[in-house]
């Protein structure tokens, strides 16, 4: 990946930090943003490392982000939120809030990628990372879950109109995984009893995930695309 731009959002923490770190220990210069600032993320890899604090969902910061750079060859889409309610108690806004980071954040930045690379003419690689549970019906989550099957059809459907660009596009569904971001819903007691259930007997670790993420962002997977690769330790096996 030397000489490659990657951007990644939600690079900030958990999941998307750990990508950050695999792709550049592959030679990739990266482009963060998260809603946090990811400036942390930015300075373990870095002096060359561009940062910023923006909401995917805003389409005005995304383009200067995206202008401010010299050039996009990889972009990682792991911005996420959730707000788990029961179906009867959601708000509207609630759902709006989660569909404008998962629904509108996915589409804004897969559409500013691409259109850089088409100009470009060199390909590229946009992997979405979304979640089992755009499969796994779970309970007090169906923003959430609703919005992440909804990226695995989309990305499926980019990757047919991207292709004469040389241009590949695919998903990743982690499983249950070791984050920060779970902790807001569990206790420790919680994710160490979650992970004994699996097939695997454990959950996963943000490093496994980013494994695979830069897998399908290199140049060893330059032979797929519109596929939906599931990282999970077996869960979709027993769900």
């Amino acid at each position: 990946m030397t000489g490659k731009i990657a951007i990644v959002s939600g690079a900030a923490r958990g999941i998307g930090r750990a990508i950050a770190l695999e792709l550049a220990s592959r030679g990739a210069r990266l482009a963060l943003c998260d809603l946090i600032d990811p400036a942390e993320t930015a300075a373990a890899i870095g002096p060359e490392t561009i940062s910023a604090q923006l909401d995917v969902s805003d389409r005005g910061a995304l383009e200067a982000f995206f202008a401010s750079l010299p050039r996009v060859d990889i972009l990682v889409n792991n911005a996420g939120m959730s707000i788990r309610k029961p179906l009867v108690e959601l708000e509207v806004a609630d759902v709006e809030r989660v569909w404008q980071v998962l629904l509108w954040g996915a589409f804004h930045t897969t559409q500013l990628a691409a259109r850089r690379m088409i100009a470009q003419g060199e390909g590229g690689a946009i992997v979405n990372v979304t979640s089992v549970l755009a499969h796994i019906p779970y309970v007090n989550s169906s923003p959430y879950n609703g919005a992440k099957a909804a990226v695995n059809q989309m990305t499926r459907t980019w990757a047919l109109e991207l292709a004469p660009h040389r241009i590949r596009a695919n998903a990743l569904e982690p499983g249950w995984t070791d984050t920060p971001g779970e902790r807001a819903f569990n206790t420790e007691q919680q994710l160490r009893a979650g992970g004994e259930r699996l097939p695997l007997g454990r959950l996963a670790r943000a490093e496994e995930i980013a494994k695979a993420a830069a897998f399908l962002a290199s140049d060893d997977a330059s032979y797929i695309t519109g596929t939906v690769l599931q990282v999970d330790g077996g869960v979709t096996l027993i769900e």
